[in-house]
């Protein structure tokens, strides 16, 4: 994969930090991390499970649900289609791989 070159993000999600290299504005990506803590914090409220790995399975399910049932309650946070979404992935491996 063709590394991204960008600047450096520092997101909090759970808990949790993450460094983030990005394209664009460093709003855009707060954004993104904002919206899917706020998706791992619903989910946790409505389980029982603690276990973070679960809670951010839970979590994406729940982002791809609306997602393909075109639910986009934040049109900032979806734009960008099928090429946005291969970048935000490319994104988090980096992410994970640094770690």
């Amino acid at each position: 994969m063709e590394r991204m070159q960008g600047h450096l993000v520092q997101v909090e999600i759970y808990g949790q930090s993450y460094n983030l290299r990005g394209e664009g504005e460093a709003g855009y990506i707060q954004d993104l991390a904002s919206y899917v803590d706020r998706k791992m914090r619903e989910v946790s409220e409505v389980t029982a499970t603690v276990d973070s790995l679960k809670v951010a399975i839970l979590a994406a399910l729940n982002i791809a649900d609306e997602s393909r049932r075109g639910l986009r309650p934040d049109p900032t946070i979806t734009k960008g289609g099928p090429d946005r979404v291969a970048r935000l992935i490319d994104m988090l491996e980096r992410c994970f791989a640094d770690a």
